[in-house]
């Protein structure tokens, strides 16, 4: 019930009744359309006070109703008399609706009828429910009424006028409030109708009630239209085309049924695609990871059936854990908004700025984790509907020997006495959960609830890495090498997969480095370290080295050549770095012509065969014979980031290797290497070496450069599959507790690494599965893209569950899921949506569209949904 006319505001004299909040609005319905709905529907969900009017011709207005056949000339008038609580008098009875009884129900009241196509018995036994075909905007339809209070007679006077309304919207109401033959009767059952009379009461105190004085009311008009029969009523025969629904003409045959299966379907023209439900969400800037949960949860039922009734009754306004009821609003807003009929893609503005206002780390337009955004909205929605205003303090207590069943009980019970909402009621189960100290092996049992359950990818346990092996001494190519290690190892699972490969001497030894811009940037020393510090796009060089008794101190050999660069039209020479390091031991080295033969030696394995080099010497380019003048000039190099160095002197450099101590960076020369000048041997010594462009060419300065990464990107590997049950299986198997989270024995009275072990107690209605497909570290995110083969239909649990609490069935089945594409810090987020039968909805954000079932299953799942089945 809302607004004024869309074209022409009320007269001064005319008022506008709001209920509680501006947006509620009235729907007028075919009164059997709403006893069908009735008996589809829980008998808490419409117990409600109706109140009967009847309609007259004789109105308050002046004269009889005003109604010929020239429609377009004459308003509408009657009066509305109360004839008191339907509900006491009993004239609601089967045999008493006719086509002509009406009823005003609530949006709250009417979305629900619509929506309780979500009962899990049809689901479970497979009816087709509700399909969403035909619900959209012309269905419903609004028309303006003007009312005046009768007070002497307990009446509402009516008025439709054409000024009010739109020319179709007019012809309908003339269709529908016609009184030329048979009596209409309209059944109040939103309760709102009363506000008028209080309001009225409420103004006469002040002043006399003016008799042109008016209240204008917006009707929403639903299940009727030009091709109902209005006098179907006298009709005895079954063939009615009321007896089991409404036929909707303005659909072109979409055929609305209410039976009594619970089940509220839809059968839409062939080929038409539904609206009901199917709303997407805007895109406000890297929000697909919002939309994605939103989605899910917004097609939960328990859930949807709430936010659709009257819960803003249980939002606690007192809870400091909560957000004062705020989120819980913007939540129900948001779904009522996804669920009305017809409606178009919303914009989640309101929401996002209130998830930004409680939950900061949401706030911008950074691209989030759709699980971690899913876990603070329900927590969030908890609070803010915690049925408890007052928490009692309980004391959480060991089991000391006492059956698990009575301590699972036990803290249950206190967990309810604090945390009581319909999040509660839908979401959260209870596992337990064994400590076993290693020493003195006191175990220690408790029972928590869980909200949903992270279950770990046990298939991806390997990581598949490509290096390169140098030689110790120069005698062979470098060699690329690909070994397996676990994927949350450390470096000595690294160090010793790469022995094995290598078939490693006992003289030798293994330096793991790290290379990039053609200079060592990281050793892999630390066998404690993690391999999650090793990105897929670094590059790693393993350096094969011969065993030193004295452990004597690394040198370090990067490479630069001149090149020409041509600036300004002018030629501008400049030292390029290039290739991989060359590392060995100092042992052998004494001074600077020990160092230059060492790189020699090293370099030895990448000279050409002479054949090809005497064949380039004898043929030489056209540019090579025509630059041939060579002079003395020295070389400035400042200390910078950049491997490219250019001359301060328009001199070309001398025609022979160069050696010079530098920095590890190779940008800082600190002295030429002298061949007879010695060699400090306390430290790592790092040299540059450069090079004229004649010398260079005897070597395959290619072979030198090419470096694969560990992992390259695009490179199509085996997919890995895992089973749901598998994860689940890994997530319950004991494991010991790590050195970061050591457990208090109460018994050694120290923190030992107790054995952890989950076990499965009590079971949710709605049961959320969440993928750990992310890993993180300090320097690093991870994404595992295994296949997880989830069931649909069945998900059985009943062989993982610890105890059997007389609950009827462990049997599950998926309803939505919130997909991950793409890498970690980007990617995109879509859901998959059940809407009844075998029917597959994608919502990518704005955009929703129909999927096959056999296409839902793939490497992108990542928190499943499952509702539990009701034998």
């Amino acid at each position: 019930m809302n607004g004024t006319s869309p074209d022409e505001s009320p007269d001064s004299t005319t008022q506008r009744i709001d209920s509680f909040n501006g947006e509620q609005r009235v729907y007028f319905v075919p009164l059997r359309w709403w006893k069908d709905a009735q008996d589809s529907m829980p008998s808490e969900s419409v117990e409600k006070r109706e109140i009967l009017y009847t309609a007259s011709c004789g109105s308050s207005y002046g004269g009889p109703m005003k109604l010929i056949n020239n429609i377009f000339n004459s308003d509408i008038l009657f009066d509305l008399r109360r004839e008191g609580d339907a509900l006491q008098n009993g004239e609601t009875g089967e045999a008493s609706v006719s086509g002509r009884d009406f009823a005003l129900v609530s949006s709250d009241m009417w979305l629900q009828a619509l929506k309780w196509y979500h009962d899990d018995k049809n689901t479970e036994k497979g009816v087709k429910s509700f399909s969403a075909g035909g619900v959209d905007r012309g269905d419903v339809y609004p028309v303006q009424l003007r009312l005046s209070v009768l007070q002497e007679t307990n009446s509402l006077a009516v008025k439709i006028c054409k000024k009010d309304n739109s020319v179709e919207c007019f012809r309908r109401a003339c269709k529908i409030f016609s009184l030329d033959s048979e009596q209409l009767r309209i059944w109040d059952i939103s309760g709102q109708t009363t506000l008028f009379f209080e309001s009225d009461v409420s103004n006469s105190k002040d002043c006399q009630q003016q008799a042109d004085q008016e209240i204008l009311l917006e009707l929403q008009i639903y299940g009727l239209s030009d091709s109902i029969k209005l006098k179907e009523s006298k009709k005895e025969d079954g063939s009615t085309q009321q007896t089991n629904g409404i036929t909707n003409g303005m659909n072109g045959g979409t055929v609305f049924r209410f039976g009594r299966s619970n089940s509220l379907s839809f059968l839409g023209k062939a080929g038409e695609a539904g609206t009901l439900g199917l709303t997407g969400l805007q895109n406000l800037g890297n929000t697909c990871f919002m939309n994605s949960s939103l989605q899910c949860l917004a097609h939960t039922p328990k859930l949807v059936d709430f936010f659709l009734g009257e819960y803003s009754k249980e939002i606690n306004l007192d809870n400091p854990l909560g957000m004062k009821g705020e989120i819980a609003l913007a939540f129900g807003d948001l779904l009522r908004s996804l669920w009305a009929p017809g409606a178009s893609t919303v914009a989640p503005r309101t929401f996002k700025a209130k998830l930004a206002r409680f939950a900061p780390q949401f706030s911008g337009f950074n691209q989030h984790d759709s699980q971690e955004l899913l876990a603070f909205l329900l927590d969030g929605l908890h609070e803010d509907l915690n049925r408890v205003k007052n928490k009692p303090y309980v004391e959480a207590k060991d089991g000391d020997g006492r059956p698990d069943a009575e301590v699972a009980d036990e803290y249950w019970q206190n967990h309810v006495a604090r945390n009581d909402s319909i999040i509660v009621d839908v979401c959260q189960g209870q596992y337990k959960s064994t400590l076993v100290c290693p020493i003195c092996k006191k175990v220690s049992v408790m029972f928590d609830p869980f909200m949903y359950l992270s279950l770990p990818l046990p298939c991806t346990s390997m990581r598949t890495m490509d290096l390169t092996v140098m030689s110790a001494d120069g005698s062979s190519l470098p060699i690329p090498l690909t070994v397996n290690v676990p994927k949350f190892g450390k470096f000595e699972d690294l160090h010793k997969a790469l022995v094995t490969a290598c078939s490693l001497p006992e003289e030798e030894t293994l330096l793991v480095t790290e290379v990039y811009n053609n200079r060592i940037i990281r050793f892999l020393e630390e066998p404690t370290d993690s391999l999650t510090l090793i990105r897929d796009g670094d590059k790693l060089v393993v350096y094969r080295l011969k065993k030193d008794a004295n452990n004597s101190p690394l040198i370090v050999y990067m490479h630069q050549k001149l090149e020409e660069q041509f600036i300004s039209g002018k030629s501008s020479p400049t030292w390029k770095a290039f290739g991989i390091p060359l590392v060995s031991r100092l042992c052998d080295v004494e001074n600077g012509s020990d160092v230059e033969n060492l790189y020699l030696k090293l370099l030895s394995s990448f000279k050409m065969p002479t054949e090809f080099f005497t064949e380039n010497l004898e043929n030489p380019t056209e540019e090579e014979a025509t630059d041939k003048t060579d002079t003395d000039g020295t070389t400035s190099v400042e200390d910078t980031n950049s491997t490219d160095v250019k001359e301060t002197t328009e001199s070309l450099p001398d025609p022979v290797l160069r050696l010079y101590l530098t920095d590890d960076r190779g940008n800082s020369i600190e002295a030429e290497m002298l061949k007879e000048k010695p060699v400090n041997k306390s430290k790592r010594l790092n040299v540059l070496a450069r090079w004229p462009v004649k010398e260079l060419d005897v070597y395959d300065t290619c072979l030198l450069s090419s470096l694969p990464e560990v992992s390259k990107s695009g490179t199509k590997r085996p997919q890995e599959s895992v089973s749901l049950f598998k994860c689940l299986e890994a997530f319950l198997t004991e494991e010991p507790l790590g050195p970061d989270d050591m457990w208090y024995c109460p018994g050694c009275k120290e923190h030992r690494q107790a054995i952890k072990k989950l076990d499965l107690w009590r079971l949710p209605e709605i049961l959320v599965i969440h993928l750990k497909r992310f890993s993180y570290s300090r320097f690093m995110k991870n994404k595992l893209e295994a296949y997880v083969d989830f069931p649909l239909d069945n998900l059985d649990l009943s062989s993982y569950i610890s105890y059997k609490n007389g609950q009827t069935t462990y049997r599950y089945m998926l309803y939505a899921i919130s997909n991950h594409y793409g890498s970690m810090g980007g990617g995109h987020y879509t859901a998959y949506v059940h809407h009844g039968g075998d029917r597959w909805y994608d919502f990518d954000d704005s955009h929703v569209h129909q999927i096959s079932q056999e296409k839902i299953k793939t490497s992108a799942a990542y928190v499943l949904f499952y509702k539990r089945l009701v034998d």
